[in-house]
This record gives C-alpha cells, structure tokens and sequence, in this order.
C-alpha cells in the first residue's frame, strides 16, 4: 500500500482576516499520544511530530514540549496549546497524554487530570465517557494506526493502548467554559473538527467582516447568505446555489455583519432581494433573547429561547420544562425529533428569527432562515 501524498498545513500562513490561526486540544493531545507511543514502542525521543489532519490530506508539525516514562509501562509527552490569534481558554495550557499498553486489544479513552467527564446526554460522548470529541477521538486512532505501521519492533500490532488525556490545571480552566452548566465536570474538553483553531472570534474579526460583505454584495448581487459557522454552508452552496463570494462567514458577530449589509446598501441606495441566514439554533436562537454577539461568553445558552416559543405554540408543560432544563440545544433537539409537531416548531423559530433580522436590515427584501442540526439535517419545514 502507497502512503498518500500529504502536505504539510503551515500555521505561518495567516488567515484571510489576517490574523494567526493555531492548534485544537485535539491536534495537540493528538501529538502527545503519538510521542508517546514513539518512546513506549521504539525508545525514540520525539522533539516533533505529524499529526494528520481529519482532512487526510494536510498534517501539522507540533512540538513536544516535554516526553518522559512515569514507570516500566506508561509514558508522558506533552503539548503546549497555541489557539492562534483567537481569545482562546485554553491558549498556553499544557495537554498532555499518558499511554500504556493494555490487554483488550482495544484503544480506550480515559479522562486524565484536567479533561473533564460527560455527566448529561446530549453531548457529542455518552455519560461517563471522557469529555473527547468524536474527531479528536478519530485523530488519535489515526495517530496509533500510523506508528504502529512502521513496524520497528515485533510487538503485537493489535494490542491495545489506554490514552489518558489530560491538561495541567484544567479544571480552573474549565470554570471559565460552559463545560460547568453542560454537565462535564472536572476539567475541559478535547475539541475540534479540523484540528485548526481559526481565529474568527477576535474582535479584529469583526473588521474583516465588512469587506466580506461589501465582497458579496459586489456586482448587484441579489442573493447573500450568511453562515455563523460550518454548519449550512452545504446548504447554501448545493441547495442555493450560492457562488463562495456570496457566503459570509459571520462568527458571532450577526448584529455587526447585518449593520454592516444595511450601511453598503444604503450607500448604493438600493435593496438586496433576499438574505439567507443558514446555521444552527444554538447560536441563532439567541436573536429571539435580543442577542445579537453570540459568543458563548457574552449570552446565555439558546434553550430558554426554543423552550419560550414551544411554550407559546402549545406544547405540553412538562415537554417545555425538559427544553429549558436540557443541556444543549442539541439535547433539546434530540428530545422533540418524537414530537408530531418539532419541524412546525423549528419552523416558528426560523420565522421568528427572521422578523427581528428584517428590522435590523430594512433594506433586505426578504430574510430566509434555516437551522440545522450538527449532522446538518434541516430542522423547519422549509429547507
């Protein structure tokens, strides 16, 4: 079997905002574990390592900072986290892994000192299991898979490996997350899905984001989207048929990027068709609470939100009670896929959303919502 052609992704080269992209918890705790099992399998000391991104094209080049055996069986290595330009938590902090071998022929996650553990459903892990996202989970099976190929040694190639996971001081860390009110205790979460921390939540973000717009709107365009993050910019491209100079990726920053559309318009003094706004409700739900900065540190989660209009459209107490008590909107989701009337409701949503948009951006013609879940499964009737 050849070894695909693979390149390396440079964090030197800056963003299109200009500002400094950096490494997830999961790139990082991707490349301690691989060091790791460089010096438990083959006694070699690793000052760097490649860690293969979940594109399976690109791969990052981390440093390890520190790489030790804490006895005969388990070996140390640790990362320092480096989250870019983005006012990132755990910027600085140390993740580190602590792998052994085991005899279940299986990989198996555990929460180390600092990763916090799932207590609630409606996360991305089922209760008890280590707060390890999906994808991160998937890098460093990719990471085992990869060293164990080079076969330097006679080991069993199918025994297994306990991954501890853990980050130095992260349980105060945690504090400042809402890994509190989600229902992970003890410590932060390994996260990311491209395992690339893009600075998109700085308020120099905020700046660049005008020249998006003023881009997309360039040419008489009549037709925009808007897109908080990843989720739903399958949509506009295959659905709307939307060309990527029209789609604006807004972060948080929904109010500035709407002000932003109202003053262009205004000074071409003409209007704009239509303004889709595709994304998922755990951020554009705020709007129905007056939010218009949806970063996680300057609103309220958007449960109360969903729960405030189920209740308006007659869902039953007890149904409107778990919404407002659910951890995540996603668990909030999960919960009424059952409900005959959950894409009515999304439905409502959307159009809720939509109004307060449209008295924000006169100018726009007409406002489209969409929510999406995480899968990127449409939730109202329209999509």
């Amino acid at each position: 079997m050849h070894e695909l052609e693979r390149a390396e992704f440079d964090l030197f080269v800056l963003a299109p905002n200009g500002l400094r992209r950096g490494r997830t918890t999961g790139s990082c705790a991707t490349a301690a574990v691989k060091a790791a099992l460089y010096l438990l399998l083959y006694g070699e000391q690793c000052g760097r390592v490649e860690v293969t991104l979940p594109d399976g094209v690109h791969y990052l080049a981390i440093p390890i900072h520190a790489l030790c055996w804490l006895n005969q069986k388990t070996v140390r290595a640790e990362v320092l986290k480096d989250g870019g330009d983005d006012p990132d938590n755990t910027h600085g902090a140390t993740i580190f892994a602590e792998v052994r071998r085991n005899a279940t022929g299986q990989i198996r996650f555990l929460a180390g000192s600092g990763v916090g553990t799932a207590t609630q459903p409606g996360l991305r892990v089922a209760v008890g299991e280590p707060a390890i996202n999906p994808v991160p989970r998937q890098m460093m099976r990719q990471a085992v898979a990869e060293v164990l190929a080079e076969e330097k040694s006679t080991d069993d190639p199918v025994a297994g490996f306990d991954l501890m996971i853990g980050c130095e001081n992260g349980a105060v860390i945690a504090k400042k997350t809402f890994n509190p009110r989600l229902g992970v205790l003890g410590g932060i979460s390994i996260l990311g899905t491209s395992g690339i921390v893009e600075p998109m939540s700085l308020a120099s973000w905020i700046a660049s984001i005008e020249v998006y717009v003023r881009v997309a709107l360039g040419g008489g365009a009549q037709s925009v989207a808007y897109l908080p993050g990843k989720i739903g910019r399958t949509y506009a491209r295959d659905i709307l048929g939307l060309p990527e100079k029209r789609m604006v990726q807004i972060a948080n920053f929904l109010g500035a990027a709407l002000d932003f559309m109202q003053q262009a318009l205004d000074e071409e003094r003409r209007c704009l068709d239509v303004l889709w706004l595709a994304g998922h409700p755990g951020k554009l739900a705020k709007v129905l609470d007056g939010v218009w900065d949806t970063h996680s540190s300057k609103s309220n989660m958007a449960m109360g939100c969903v729960a405030r209009v189920a209740a308006e459209c007659g869902f039953a107490d007890h149904l409107v009670r778990e919404m407002e008590n659910a951890n995540t909107v996603e668990a909030a989701m999960e919960r009424l896929k059952s409900e005959s009337g959950a894409r009515a409701l999304w439905t409502e949503i959307e159009r809720r959303i939509g109004v307060l948009v449209h008295m924000r951006v006169p100018a726009v013609k007409r406002i489209e919502v969409r929510l999406f879940d995480l899968h990127g499964n449409a939730l109202g009737e329209g999509a």
